[in-house]
């Protein structure tokens, strides 16, 4: 029997069952000798037409894993591997009363087993995974290529990526896989996936990287490599290997409408996965760096309104109070171009930078202020809690304020105590409040609302009707297409672009 965990179609390779049963099944080795020899390098098993060279060598180093659940833990409609606030917690749920995916059993005990790979990486006994093959586990047992079962202690996980790190005591030195580049990994490579799918032993398949930099909204730090390499069920946390037979990732979800691989799988990339890996082995466990802002995609429009040269950043909707963003000085409206010496050109890898960095430590920033660029000093703080974290913000559209303004579409009025009081804004709250929108023009295109507040044009505040009117005149007089609105609407706040309309 099997399990399959699914977010969004896209499914954990944790297979469930009461007992690892033997299937009678046509192999699932799958070689390319076409593809093979094209392979770059004319020293590489693979430039030979032949995987067998590579296979032979890593294949020692690939082990199964079993866990053994709680009865609470293994049912149908449990906790996703990918966390219980999931926003695809739904889809998971549904995913098993559409598909009438068959339930794991049982045992007398109340408990059932958990299915997945792994790969050792030294020679004493550790083993690398996904977090969610040992999730929830009250034992953990590893099965050598040789047979030799063995059982094993967590030595550290980190749910955020997905990852954790085992050891086991074999009494003798290990074969293991070394790690690879994954970074130098093109559209086209090829690839081999290791791992023991559906309990039927140590399976290898082959494929080519189908695309890099994945995001399958599983987290802030999502980059899988896609692979068309058949994965399937109790593939999770087994090798992905590349021509040179290092590690280039580590195999964890499939998208699948029906449960199977349909060659639409995804892997962790080795070079993400070694830093969170290292950190686990020396510290058992990690925590992940915060600076406390809420950002969004620097726009071609963003970028015109506030004179970037070109749409790369991640733009500060707003800066919690009391965080190490806020010591620092970053401001709303600041576009985050720099952090720790590596340029910043999204949200996404804002986010993944941010939670390289060790808290506590003192980093520099740059940031897009007023037309130039800022350098500052950020000490990174503590992500550990689970909840804060550097987050790409969806942002509502807001809106403009209090007299007319034709070129955007909309009339603008003071914020007074009564209307701070009605939309529930604090009492030192200013701006412009939108009045009305006409629904022919960009204000209403770009979603403004009646009751939004406009608390800065172009990064400068306004307090006043007068003065957001005067802002985005002087946006339009200097040739922008477009203005950049900070706005208010109840609780949130973000940006929203609004291009100038002719007449």
């Amino acid at each position: 029997m099997t399990r399959i965990i699914e977010r969004h179609r896209v499914a954990a390779l944790l297979g469930v069952a009461l007992l690892v049963l033997p299937i009678a099944a046509s192999s699932l080795v799958g070689t390319r000798p076409a593809q093979a020899a094209a392979a770059q390098g004319s020293g590489t098993a693979l430039a030979q037409g032949s995987f067998a060279a590579i296979v032979s060598a890593d294949k020692p180093a690939v082990v199964t894993i079993t866990t053994t659940l709680k009865a609470e833990n293994a049912s149908a409609d449990g906790i996703s591997p990918f966390g219980g606030t999931s926003p695809f917690d739904q889809q998971f749920r549904d995913f098993f009363g559409e598909r009438q995916m068959p339930m794991p059993e049982q045992r007398p005990s109340g408990k059932a087993e958990a299915l997945g790979s792994g790969f050792i990486l030294t020679g004493d006994g550790y083993i690398v995974t996904n977090n969610h093959v040992i999730d929830k586990a009250s034992t953990i047992r590893v099965t050598l290529d040789d047979g030799t079962e063995l059982p094993a202690k967590l030595v550290g996980a980190d749910p955020k990526s997905d990852l954790a790190v085992l050891k086991i005591d074999s009494g003798k030195s290990l074969a293991t896989i070394a790690w690879g580049e994954s970074d130098k990994l093109r559209a086209g490579d090829p690839i081999l996936a290791i791992g023991n799918p559906f309990g039927i032993g140590t399976t290898v398949t082959a494929g080519i990287v189908s695309a890099r930099g994945r995001d399958l909204h599983s987290g802030p730090y999502d980059d899988f490599i896609q692979i068309d390499a058949p994965i399937n069920h109790g593939n999770s946390g087994g090798p992905l290997v590349g021509a040179d037979g290092t590690v280039v990732g580590i195999n964890t979800a499939i998208y699948s409408p029906n449960g199977g691989s349909v060659g639409v799988g995804f892997a962790i990339p080795s070079d993400q996965a070694q830093r969170v890996v290292a950190r686990l082995m020396k510290d058992g466990s990690i925590e992940h760096g915060f600076i406390g802002v809420q950002i969004q995609p620097v726009t071609s429009d963003v970028a015109d309104a506030i004179g970037l040269a070109k749409p790369a950043g991640a733009l500060v909707a707003k800066v919690d109070e009391g965080t190490p963003a806020a010591a620092a000085g970053i401001r709303s409206g600041d576009v985050i171009t720099m952090l720790d010496g590596k340029a910043v050109n999204s949200p996404r890898e804002l986010s993944r930078i941010v939670a390289d960095l060790a808290p506590g430590t003192k980093e520099g920033v740059t940031v897009w202020r007023d037309g130039s660029d800022k350098n500052l000093s950020i000490t990174i703080g503590s992500n550990d809690d689970g909840d804060r974290q550097v987050l790409a913000d969806a942002g509502g559209k807001s809106g403009e304020t209090a007299q007319r303004v034709p070129t955007i579409g909309v009339q603008l009025g003071d914020l007074t105590a009564d209307m701070r009081q009605s939309l529930g804004l604090p009492k030192g709250e200013s701006g412009a409040v939108v009045e009305g929108v006409n629904p022919d023009k960009p204000a209403a295109e770009m979603g403004l609302q009646p009751g939004d507040v406009i608390l800065s044009v172009n990064q400068k505040p306004v307090t006043s009707a007068r003065e957001a009117k005067a802002a985005v005149a002087e946006a339009g007089k200097a040739g922008r297409k477009a203005v950049l609105l900070l706005v208010q609407r109840q609780d949130e706040q973000s940006f929203v672009t609004v291009p100038f309309a002719a007449g």
